[in-house]
């Protein structure tokens, strides 16, 4: 049996676990069924049907019948896709042979859900060995189905030292014909465990930020060719915390991240595309404020800076110390606290004029962006230049190569996508960079 599956898509965004079996429920079922309902920006990329921490124990024989009989009838239907996450331990040889008939129960041809299923998530690795059994685990199930071998993928949830180092050996060890290392996908944090792995602590009881973690997380993909996923946010109302933590792991190239609920899947769904408009930032303290637009002006409203115009010049208040500055002296020390943030259009612009500055034979030009600055009442006119070359063109296709893959793979989300954007603009950002 052959199955045609997707694996050149080069992004994750969201990857939503949701229990299979719930005790006590006339439908043990309901909340991956309701899961299998989702659309548009509220499905994920990825959803796991997860039959480990987010299902009792008692309830997992049950789970796996019950990712059988949904993904069966609905898998066909779901926008993203499907990868099941089973019991696995890389100190545990019965929960390992368990997660073993987990896989084999769900990737059974005759129960009709395979199908529609592109992988599985195995969660509590250990070194790079461990892999290697849950990836010979896979092979031993494709040959016993009849599956075209490395047609399921698999993804790894780091949740020890021990996995954290791994990573660095993958690398080494793809590729080699004594395993099919090749099938791996994802790279998933799972800070919880990997806390507990650790025996950290904080005073609080929280868990520490673990910004290395993530940050080695990224490399290893990178260097392996996977997608880096981050871990779950738990204050599924902070929404302000989970944009915060989705734009600092996106400083680290770590786009995807755990969603726990369809809000969360829909905000990083869409946090990661390029904005509809621009905005220009004040540096103010340690906060980037983002200044609301008046026609072509942007406007201060804060009280961390003031700013008079005197005979002399200016006088700019800055946490309550006065500089006197005349109008070089504030425009430079302005200059250095304004930045500016594209919009999906404005990246398209760039990159196509670049791109016919290069056709005409142009290796560098000048890309200008302009604002006038109102702080108290007082206009300061800003223009600030960019130098664009190879490089720079490079690094902002990012986000257009970003949002070109999720327009590939996601048509579901095309008619949400030309709302935000505009059919134009959409097609431009389709037909650019290619």
């Amino acid at each position: 049996m052959s199955t045609q599956r997707q694996y050149e898509r080069e992004f994750v965004r969201t990857f939503f676990t949701s229990p299979t079996a719930v005790k006590g429920e006339d439908d043990s079922a309901k909340m991956i069924r309701s899961a299998a309902g989702l659309r548009g920006l509220q499905a994920p990329d990825v959803w796991v049907p997860d039959n480990e921490d987010a299902t009792a124990p008692a309830m997992r024989e049950e789970g796996v019948e019950n990712i059988v009989e949904v993904v069966a009838e609905h898998g066909a239907e779901f926008p993203g896709e499907i990868h099941p996450r089973v019991v696995w331990h890389r100190d545990s040889p019965t929960t390992r042979h368990s997660g073993f008939q987990q896989i084999m129960e769900i990737a059974d041809p005759d129960n009709g859900a395979v199908e529609h299923v592109d992988g599985f998530v195995i969660p509590e690795v250990g070194d790079v060995d461990d892999w290697k059994k849950a990836d010979e685990f896979l092979t031993i199930v494709e040959t016993e189905h009849g599956l075209e071998e490395g047609s399921l993928s698999m993804s790894v949830i780091v949740e020890s030292g021990e996995a954290e180092l791994a990573m660095a050996d993958l690398r080494e060890e793809m590729g080699k014909p004594s395993n099919n290392l090749e099938r791996l996908f994802m790279l998933v944090d799972g800070e919880v465990d990997y806390t507990k792995d650790m025996r950290a602590m904080t005073p609080t009881g929280e868990l520490p930020p673990w910004p290395e973690l993530r940050h080695n997380t990224s490399r290893g993909a990178s260097a392996a060719g996977l997608i880096a996923v981050d871990g779950p946010y738990d204050d599924i109302r902070d929404v302000e915390g989970y944009r915060d933590r989705m734009r600092d792991n996106r400083a680290k190239g770590m786009t995807g991240i755990w969603s726990l609920t369809p809000t969360q899947v829909e905000v990083a769904n869409t946090d990661p595309l390029p904005p509809t408009t621009g905005s220009w930032l004040l540096s103010v303290g340690d906060d980037e404020v983002d200044l609301p637009a008046e026609g072509d002006r942007a406007v201060y409203d804060g009280e961390d800076l003031s700013l008079a115009e005197t005979d002399d010049g200016y006088v700019l208040g800055v946490d309550g110390d006065e500089h006197e500055l005349d109008a070089d002296g504030l425009h430079e020390e302005l200059l250095d606290r304004i930045s500016y943030v594209p919009s999906m259009d404005d990246i398209v612009d760039s990159m196509e004029e670049f791109e016919a500055a290069k056709e005409a034979g142009r290796g560098a030009i000048a890309m200008t962006q302009s604002t006038t600055l109102v702080l108290d009442g007082v206009e300061v006119a800003f223009s600030t230049d960019r130098m664009w070359d190879e490089a720079t063109y490079q690094a902002a296709q990012t986000p257009i190569t970003l949002f070109q893959d999720v327009y590939e793979h996601r048509p579901d989300q095309h008619a949400e996508l030309e709302e935000m954007y505009g059919p134009d603009v959409v097609q431009r950002a389709m037909d650019v960079g290619n």
